[in-house]
Order: C-alpha cells, then structure tokens, then sequence
C-alpha cells in the first residue's frame, strides 16, 4: 500500500534509506562509508522531511518498505524540469514488484497537483535504477561526479518533460 508519510513514519524510512544504501552501493562506495551510515542518525533529517508532507512510503503488514520524497527542483540549474524526486529506495527483498512504478506514479500525481508537469532525478550510474527510470521514460538530460570519501562517482540525471504518464 503507498500512502502519504506522517510523522512517525521516520524510523522506518531511516531504516529503509540505510539498509537500501548498504544492499544497493556495495562495492560502489567506500564500505567505510556504508559503515558509518546510522538509522538512528538519519531519523531527524526523515522527520523534518515528514514535516513538509513530500514523503510517500510503501508499507506491506504495517512495515515500510520503500520511501520516495520530492518536491521542487533544488537547484534551478535546468529550468525546464520544475519537480524533483529527491530520493526512492526499496528494500532489497521488494524490489522489482511493481512498488517503485507505484511510487513514482503517486509522486507524478501529488506534483501535477501542485501544477508542476515535469521533473528530473538524479541516480549513480553505475545504479540499477537507471534502467527503471528510462523505462518509464525518462531521459538522460545532466551527468556530474560526486566524491564519496575519496572516491569518485558519475551521476545522471533524469529528466521527464511530461508527468501525465507516469
């Protein structure tokens, strides 16, 4: 089930974010880095991102298992693209059920709602996810390089012109 993320809801989206960064970029990332990563530490960002009311969680038996947050595009460096998808993750063990596109298409209504009609992300791309994002029709549009701890990562950015098929 998605539904809209309430306070309360932080535990289990810190849980989600963390365990999805250790299952997803390992051998990707410095395992110091994914070390270091803390649940506990993550819930006070997730909380204020909860306040906002930008979160949608997927829960199955009253357990999240997935998480995606959005909202307008930070960095106004591609004006064509007014919305945003900050972050999805998906337990390793939900994945690839169809709980991603769900997300995805709760997130493209909530935004049209606010009248925004297009929308990018940005994903490493060395991630699976690239390929779930370009088969629901997002285009390449921007790559840059991040540097995690020493170590340097290419990252592409998606971008939909249109939010009305997702």
């Amino acid at each position: 089930m998605i539904r809209q993320g309430r306070i309360g809801d932080e535990a289990g989206i810190a849980n989600v974010h963390v365990e999805s960064w250790k299952s997803t970029y390992k051998g990707l990332v410095p395992d110091s880095f994914l070390d270091s990563l803390s649940a506990e530490k993550r819930k006070p960002l997730w909380k204020k991102q909860l306040e906002s009311n930008s979160v949608f969680v997927a829960e199955e038996n009253g357990q999240i298992v997935g998480f995606a947050s959005y909202g307008k595009e930070r960095t106004n460096k591609h004006p064509s693209y007014t919305g945003e998808l900050y972050a999805m993750y998906l337990l390793a063990e939900h994945q690839r059920k169809g709980i991603g596109k769900a997300l995805m298409h709760k997130i493209a209504q909530e935004l049209v709602n606010q009248h925004i009609h297009t929308m990018l992300t940005w994903a490493f791309e060395q991630n699976g996810a690239c390929q779930f994002y370009e088969a629901l029709g997002g285009k390449r549009i921007d790559h840059a390089e991040v540097v995690i701890e020493g170590t340097s990562l290419s990252e592409v950015a998606f971008g939909w012109d249109t939010l009305k098929n997702l």
